[in-house]
């Protein structure tokens, strides 16, 4: 398949979270996964290690369990103090992009099972240094973006999620993934429908930016 005519900077900016825009309909072939894979591989990784393994579920049985516990895990937390949906009602424009976002997660944990390809990004984490928390997940959290990157490029859609980990322990056990293993994502990926993504509506950078001092 030959890749979107995106130059950098538009692939930068025109890949998200992608979720009612998921072709549930249309199958995922695995060696297009696992070009997405193997792009992320290039990733940085603290000392170099590579120490990151890639579940890749396509079995309708257990996609349909991790469905399960995804949405459960999506129930509690949208009627939970702080869910996307509930945030800045001081700025009308702000909250009503929020509310987009809290439809587009509901919608997504009712549908996860369907999504013909679920990846989870883990990493070895039972030599990782315990004063080094950034270092850790800093060695798996950009090669799952390099994937969703390189899925964006060959016309195949994702979403960052990570609401799964409420149940990592049963998800573990279901997929065999070994102690000491932790899981940093959930990436659903299905064709896009559509490839017509824009940049999103994101904070001035003045007001996010400082320069020498905060």
């Amino acid at each position: 398949m030959s890749l979107l005519d995106l130059n950098p900077d538009e692939l930068l900016t025109t890949t998200r979270s992608v979720r009612k825009r998921l072709d549930l309909t249309r199958p995922v072939p695995l060696e297009l996964v696992k070009e997405c894979i193997n792009v992320a591989l290039q990733a940085p990784t603290g000392s170099n290690r590579q120490t990151w393994h890639w579940m890749v579920i396509t079995d309708p049985k257990q996609r349909a369990e991790i469905g399960r516990y995804y949405q459960l895990a999506v129930q509690t937390y949208l009627g939970s103090e702080g869910a996307c949906g509930t945030l800045y009602p001081e700025d009308p424009a702000r909250h009503a992009v929020q509310k987009r976002v809290g439809d587009s997660v509901a919608y997504l944990g009712e549908r996860m099972s369907e999504v013909p390809v679920l990846v989870i990004p883990c990493l070895d984490a039972s030599a990782a240094p315990e004063y080094n928390e950034a270092g850790m997940w800093g060695s798996i959290v950009q090669a799952g973006w390099s994937y969703m990157l390189a899925a964006r490029a060959r016309r195949l859609a994702s979403a960052w999620t990570t609401l799964h980990l409420m149940y990592e322990k049963e998800i573990a056990e279901l997929l065999g993934i070994p102690d000491g293993v932790v899981q940093a994502a959930l990436l659903p990926t299905a064709y896009s429908i559509g490839t017509d993504f824009k940049p999103a509506p994101r904070q001035p950078l003045d007001d996010v930016m400082h320069l020498d001092t905060w």
